[in-house]
């Protein structure tokens, strides 16, 4: 899990709202001073990181190797964990966190690189995955904290951040949330309709999608299709692995919530557009955030699948709207991808169970009825 610290070493006007935002968002672990511990001291389950030597904390923080030294040397800290912090300036800086790194001195190394940022990152990302040492990347915005959280895909190991604002923590926690799981299951073809025209829409993301990833798509909230990626090469067509030919304009699709506690909400797949996110899932139930880079929206020959799914007792009507072609499938039970032009009805497709009412794509509870 990455770490996120948040520098809570000076008092700002905010002071107070900052932290409590923070320990909403259940951020563990913060960086304070002798004017900020008093603060921090009574609460349980967090972590306090400080350079303030005679504060009784568990992490402590230098920025020289002399001190270091002293450190390592001295009783009082041989329980705790220690750091050291260094300004990367010079390629000489680089070499340095890199040894460091490799002698098992220090636990983790806090870094910081006002000017040249992601050429010494990506160096030292590539040296120190391999070593016990965690890298923590001290960033002046959010912008900058997922740039080294994605840096050689590998990443930073945490982030240190100043916060200024409540939104720059809510933004942090989103960004640990890029990942998680979502419960897929098993749902009937119980019908097959025709459609002779309809806006199709077709979501091109700036990320190549896997094989046995795709987007939830459904005509109603109660219920979602898996529509796969188009990451398959045919004698007819070239693989286009960064697209999934999603559904009609009035479909929903699952994308982000701006609350990561939520996971998701809902949007129609005609609403999105270049710079947008999307969920993009797995056969596994695998979940990741990826950015829209265009969307197309042609006329079509379509499909419309009404598909059943069981939960106990109850039966959860689904249906969703596919074009007509061969390159367009749905991923069955087996995690395989099934072309829409050879599903039968009785066959079985992955599906997700929506929250079903839903105000601007936000799940409410509501009676609601979806035909």
């Amino acid at each position: 899990m990455k770490k996120i610290i948040l520098n809570f070493e000076s008092k700002q006007n905010n002071f107070k709202e900052l932290v409590q935002e923070a320990f909403n968002k259940d951020i563990l672990n913060y960086l304070v001073s002798n004017n900020t511990y008093s603060e921090f001291k009574k609460i349980e389950r967090i972590n306090l990181f400080t350079k303030d030597l005679d504060i009784p904390v568990n992490y402590f923080i230098t920025d020289n190797r002399e001190k270091l030294k002293e450190l390592l040397a001295n009783n009082k800290f041989s329980e705790g964990i220690i750091g050291f912090y260094k300004e990367l300036k010079s390629k000489d800086d680089e070499k340095a966190i890199i040894e460091l790194s490799k002698s098992k001195q220090v636990d983790f190394i806090i870094v910081s690189a006002k000017d040249w940022k992601i050429i010494p990152f990506e160096n030292l990302i590539a040296e120190m995955h391999k070593t016990d040492t965690d890298l923590i990347a001290e960033v002046d915005t959010v912008d900058e904290a997922e740039l080294m959280l994605k840096t050689l895909e590998i990443g930073v190991d945490g982030i240190l951040l100043t916060p200024r604002s409540i939104n720059d923590i809510i933004q942090l926690k989103k960004l640990m949330h890029v990942t998680f799981q979502i419960e897929l299951l098993k749902a009937k073809v119980v019908n097959i309709e025709s459609i002779p025209e309809a806006e199709r829409v077709c979501v091109d993301t700036t990320s190549l999608l896997k094989v046995g990833e795709g987007l939830l798509v459904g005509s109603t909230a109660t219920g979602f299709c898996l529509i796969h990626s188009e990451t398959f090469e045919t004698q007819f067509v070239a693989s286009r692995p960064f697209r999934v030919n999603a559904g009609d304009v009035s479909a929903y699709v699952l994308v982000p919530d701006d609350d990561p506690e939520k996971k998701y909400r809902t949007k129609y797949l005609s609403e999105l557009k270049g710079g947008d996110k999307v969920l993009a899932i797995t056969e596994k139930g695998e979940v990741r955030i990826v950015s829209i880079g265009r969307v197309k929206i042609e006329t079509r020959p379509m499909l419309r699948f009404e598909l059943e799914a069981s939960i106990g007792d109850k039966k959860i009507p689904i249906s969703c709207i596919c074009q007509n072609a061969e390159t367009i499938r749905l991923v069955g039970v087996d995690g395989k991808a099934k072309s829409v032009v050879d599903i039968k009805i009785g066959d079985e497709v992955l599906v997700h169970i929506g929250p079903g009412a839903t105000h601007f794509g936000t799940p409410i509870k509501e009676t609601i009825i979806e035909k």
